[in-house]
């Protein structure tokens, strides 16, 4: 029986691929000093498979050195059912960790050759989120976006440059609910209320700068007004730091 020498091998494909032995760990629902302690004892036997499965190389190669070092199966699942790609993990490592969601940013941007706007994907941002947080709403994380808040209409509670999450996957209307909402190609967030006729009323925190607005059916097909989804969390930076007094 081959001598199992996986220890430097492992460590050394963690190190390529950036992954640390926390992020690795949560794989395993163990602590990180348990993988760090593979680098020396090597991978037990009992996890060679997986661990091999998990970083897209043959598990004979990564047990004893010997024998073609890729592995032909690419795609692995975490232990919640997610699927990665470990070729991407052996790489540049952007996969990211199971206890986390990454979320698309989308963006009001202008129509060029037009004077309207409209909402699309920001391909250059994005967030993470736990995904515990997504699973405590029943958010499917294929439903959750991010944008951004423009705008003071819904101070104090949401600030100008507030970062928001949006649940896609819930777009009718509960009275009292943050929404957003693409308003012929204006991306907004508001309360959102149904009126009698199937009208809606948008009402903003900011109630003394930004009275309520009313839309009657009519109004809401004329203008696209379209509700892109349910605010779930928002995050706010300070946008100062304090003074600190009585400095010498």
């Amino acid at each position: 029986m081959k001598k199992n020498t996986s220890g430097p091998r492992f460590k050394a494909l963690l190190k390529k691929a950036n992954i640390t032995t926390t992020e690795f760990a949560v794989f395993w629902s163990t602590e990180a000093q348990n993988i760090h302690n593979w680098y020396t004892r090597g991978v037990p036997a009992y996890r060679m498979e997986e661990v091999a499965r998990i970083l897209s190389v043959n598990s004979h190669w990564l047990k004893t050195g010997e024998g073609p070092k890729d592995a032909s199966t690419l795609r692995v699942l975490d232990q919640a059912g997610n699927t990665f790609d470990a070729q991407a993990i052996r790489g540049v490592y952007t996969v990211i960790e199971a206890i986390d969601v990454e979320l698309p940013c989308y963006k009001e941007t202008a129509i060029p050759g037009t004077n309207k706007t409209h909402v699309v994907k920001d391909p250059e941002h994005s967030i993470r989120l736990p995904r515990s947080h997504l699973e405590s709403l029943e958010i499917k994380p294929a439903d959750a976006i991010c944008i951004h808040m423009i705008g003071n209409s819904m101070s104090e509670r949401i600030e100008d440059g507030s970062t928001l999450a949006i649940d896609r996957g819930l777009t009718q209307i509960i009275d009292g609910e943050i929404y957003a909402i693409e308003h012929d190609g204006m991306l907004r967030i508001k309360y959102l209320h149904r009126m009698p006729g199937n009208a809606l009323r948008l009402r903003s925190h900011n109630k003394a700068e930004y009275p309520d607005e009313i839309f009657r059916a009519e109004q809401i097909e004329e203008q696209s007004i379209q509700v892109l989804g349910w605010v779930f969390w928002w995050s706010t930076l300070n946008k100062r730091r304090p003074q600190v007094p009585f400095l010498s």
